[in-house]
């Protein structure tokens, strides 16, 4: 399990930080800001998730591997970034990967070290979400975990795949594949279909609706 947890975390690592490369190369940073926030956006939560339990230093920081593949990542995406752009909805698509991979990784990780299930499952969401958010608040975005539409929901779902199937004693290599699937699958159908989670309503939200529903008995 522990090779497996390392290879998800470093794949994750290099989607992730192409997408948090993509963003600023989107927002014109130039090559160190491109760079810092590839590392940013690919290590938080891995960071966050080995301090809680217990795995000091975290592994991005004591692992040469986690740097250079982030910085690889920035590289790529510096150099080649008109071609990455033409690809429709690129940041979306990289995060909602690096999400599927890392909440897997995450949860498979915070086992290993002994968490309880239910620790386990939070800790995957906290490592998927955790490069999105830092990545979005140093671009001075809403982190999308904030948002609407499902993203801290679908890691949760694919995190608890893989709890559930360590505690039935299935395959984890099984289990880390079908909670990926999951997440991803959730994560792009929420971008496909607009699923959103329900959101406060406003007073200005209540009065245009009011509107449109007398203007619909007028005609």
């Amino acid at each position: 399990m522990k090779t497996l947890v390392l290879t998800l975390d470093l794949v994750g690592t290099f989607v992730f930080a192409l997408s948090g490369a993509t963003a600023g190369a989107r927002r014109r940073l130039d090559i160190f800001g491109v760079l810092v926030l590839s590392f940013v956006a690919a290590n938080s939560g891995g960071i966050v998730r080995d301090l809680l339990i217990g795995a000091t230093p975290p592994a991005a920081i004591s692992d040469w591997r986690y740097l250079a593949v982030s910085i690889l990542a920035g590289l790529v995406i510096f150099f080649w970034y008109p071609v990455i752009n033409r690809l429709r909805n690129a940041v979306l698509i990289f995060d909602g990967a690096g999400l599927a991979l890392f909440c897997v990784a995450g949860a498979q990780k915070a086992l290993v070290f002994g968490a309880d299930p239910w620790a386990a499952a939070l800790l995957g969401m906290l490592t998927g979400i955790g490069g999105g958010v830092a990545r979005d608040v140093l671009l001075n975005d809403v982190p999308a975990v904030f948002r609407s539409d499902i993203y801290a929901l679908a890691a949760l779902a694919g995190a608890s795949v893989v709890v559930l199937g360590d505690a039935l004693r299935l395959p984890t290599t099984a289990t880390a594949c079908a909670g990926a699937a999951l997440c991803f699958g959730l994560r792009l159908a929420a971008i496909r279909f607009g699923w959103h989670l329900p959101t406060a309503r406003h007073p200005e939200q209540a009065e245009e609706e009011a509107k449109d529903q007398k203007r619909g008995e007028y005609r």
